[in-house]
């Protein structure tokens, strides 16, 4: 077992991780406290309720890029049907030219 220190919203965190994961960990506070300074300070609100909105927005984008290739496959990608129809056609008269 490691322990790390993290640096979120000024203030340090001391963690304890798995042997190897210190890294990663780090980079995972690295992302809550950037999103924390994407919110500008959230005005008048306590260090508790900034940390757990900066949680819900991170949660928010981890749904958001889970259910992406769901959506993709529901009928995002083009119809690609007519034109393969098209080139079927084109290609039974080029045989019928050929064939004479």
């Amino acid at each position: 077992m490691s322990n790390i220190t993290l640096q979120i919203g000024g203030r340090s965190y001391a963690v304890a991780c798995a042997d190897g994961q210190e890294e990663h960990i780090a980079g995972l506070g690295k992302a809550i406290d950037a999103k924390l300074a994407s919110m500008g300070g959230a005005a008048g609100q306590n260090e508790t309720r900034t940390l757990l909105f900066a949680a819900l927005l991170l949660a928010d984008e981890v749904f958001e890029l889970k259910n992406k290739p769901a959506k993709a496959k529901a009928g995002d990608a083009p119809d690609i049907a007519p034109a393969l129809e098209a080139l079927a056609t084109r290609l039974e008269s080029v045989a019928e030219v050929l064939e004479g």
